[in-house]
């Protein structure tokens, strides 16, 4: 029922890292059998587009 996200921003300065940590945790949230969820910013390892799942960059067009 308690989920601990790690989660990588692309920069450590990210304008948009309270908006992202909040939509991780309510995603998180509405999952089937999640009853809490905590978001936990980390930069180590430090994020790189290698990070990015494949089929996510054939989605993006980033598979060229």
């Amino acid at each position: 029922g308690k989920v601990h996200i790690k989660m990588t921003l692309t920069i450590p300065g990210c304008p948009m890292a309270s908006y992202l940590t909040k939509e991780a945790q309510r995603a998180a949230q509405e999952t089937e059998g999640v009853k809490e969820a905590e978001v936990e910013l980390v930069f180590d390892p430090p994020w790189s587009p290698d990070m990015i799942p494949e089929e996510t960059k054939k989605k993006l067009g980033l598979d060229k």
